[in-house]
């Protein structure tokens, strides 16, 4: 197995940091996408990648570019420039570009499966949306996935003092830091609200389209899972006593995934070899 730690170019050509694992008898890749104020490194990630790699697939999982973590510190927001600035058009092209990138970089792969988890889930429904007619594409699996970015946002007196003062601060309840978020998400979203219909685009992925939510997730409601299998004609697969995280926390020091995150691991490893065998 070879793992290789280096760094691409997103939006707006700003490098970020990802990892790829890699054998030589794999011809399947599984990129998998963090959530917002996520990074490729946070709590259990890597052991999916082990899990993953060991079943037969090579294993992908990057930062985006304007996700407020640094090449140097690749778990840390300290990019505050960076992080408010971000919007869901620049993470779908940080898709497009680490995509790319392994195709020039490292090699062609007969499927390439995409597993987001949270805010990664609606990209990674997003990106396969707009990607859905190249053959390469395989299965789609979210994790906790949001249904729906428009309900992200603050309505009424909220919005309006959000528009006027042009940014906002959100707590960062693992850190306690405040991280600001530019008006320009919400100009963004209304501009590209077609290209960024989840729901919409779930419909289009009908048996691609494999959804796992946690029951106890207080995060992103469990109603969201279902609204997306719902319109791909799919079934929403519950974890019992799984929170937002499926058991994880950030830093993650034991040697084994908790046992949500197993069970999840398992169910989705399911689906990805019941589609590679039919």
């Amino acid at each position: 197995m070879k793992i290789k730690r280096s760094s691409y170019f997103g939006a707006l050509g700003r490098e970020s940091l990802y990892e790829i694992s890699m054998n030589a008898d794999h011809s399947e890749l599984i990129l998998f996408i963090h959530g917002f104020m996520g990074f490729m490194d946070w709590g259990s990630w890597h052991l999916v990648s082990d899990y993953f790699t060991q079943n037969g697939f090579d294993f992908c999982r990057f930062n985006h570019s304007h996700n407020g973590c640094t090449i140097d510190k690749p778990s840390e927001f300290l990019d505050f420039g960076a992080f408010q600035s971000n919007t869901y058009s620049k993470e779908l092209a940080d898709i497009d570009s680490i995509l790319n990138h392994i195709a020039a970089n490292h090699k062609t792969y007969d499927k390439i499966h995409l597993i987001g988890h949270s805010r990664g889930g609606a990209m990674a429904i997003l990106a396969a949306h707009h990607w859905k007619e190249h053959g390469q594409l395989g299965q789609i699996c979210t994790w906790a996935a949001i249904s729906d970015i428009e309900r992200r946002f603050p309505v009424g007196n909220e919005l309006i003092q959000w528009q006027k003062s042009g940014v906002r601060y959100i707590e960062n309840g693992r850190t306690l830091q405040e991280l600001p978020q530019l008006f320009e998400i919400y100009t963004d979203y209304i501009e590209n609200k077609t290209k960024l219909d989840v729901i919409k685009a779930a419909k289009s992925l009908a048996d691609k389209l494999h959804v796992f939510h946690g029951s106890k997730d207080l995060s992103v409601p469990k109603t969201e899972a279902f609204e997306l299998a719902s319109v791909a004609n799919s079934q929403a697969h519950i974890i019992e006593g799984a929170d937002h995280v499926f058991g994880s926390r950030h830093p993650w020091k034991k040697k084994s995934m908790p046992e949500y995150l197993q069970k999840l691991c398992q169910h989705t490893l399911y689906f990805l070899k019941m589609k590679k065998a039919s």
